[in-house]
């Protein structure tokens, strides 16, 4: 093999660790943000860490809207520094498998009576799609004195497409075997 075909040999548009190329579509990333109810939350503690948990969302009017109890750490962190994260997976959800997306944004934490209205009843649907009266158990469970709503802003996005990569990487062994 001479030089030249070795560099032919190259993975997929030239550079396998670059993953920009295989962004997620903006119709599949709706797709996925609709199909799935959970993701990683994300924010920085006191010392500056980044730290992580998992929780329900629904995606409603371009924003994620997720509910914690206020005296959990991360409401504390949300009111120092609203800087925050989401990642979503399609694992799990019936959106094909290596999808995934992450979202740096803004959360806004609110407590009044018209969000809790529309938004305690929306997530329990979400989350108990199946089962009405489990759904409205679960609205009523949620309706507790200390509770907060998180509203996040998407900022600035992350998509991947792995659908994507594994053609192309299809494409290139046949290419080069």
């Amino acid at each position: 093999m001479t030089n030249d075909e070795t560099t032919e040999k190259k993975a997929p548009d030239g550079d396998y660790e670059d993953v920009t190329q295989y962004g997620l579509d903006a119709d599949d990333e709706e797709a996925l943000l609709l199909a799935q109810n959970e993701c990683t939350f994300m924010w920085a503690n006191k010392e500056g860490w980044p730290v992580g948990v998992i929780m329900s969302y629904i995606w409603v009017d371009g924003r994620f809207w997720l509910t914690a109890s206020s005296q959990r750490a991360r409401i504390h962190a949300v009111r120092r520094d609203p800087r925050v994260c989401i990642a979503i997976t399609s694992t799990g959800s019936s959106i094909p498998r290596n999808k995934a997306i992450t979202w740096k944004g803004i959360c806004t934490l609110h407590d009044d009576d018209a969000t809790k209205a529309w938004f305690y009843p929306a997530l329990s649907k979400a989350i108990r799609p199946d089962d009405e009266a489990a759904a409205k158990q679960f609205t009523q469970f949620l309706d507790s004195p200390r509770r907060v709503i998180l509203e996040v802003e998407p900022t600035q996005r992350i998509g991947y497409d792995g659908a994507k990569m594994a053609k192309a990487t299809a494409e290139w062994i046949a290419l080069n075997t």
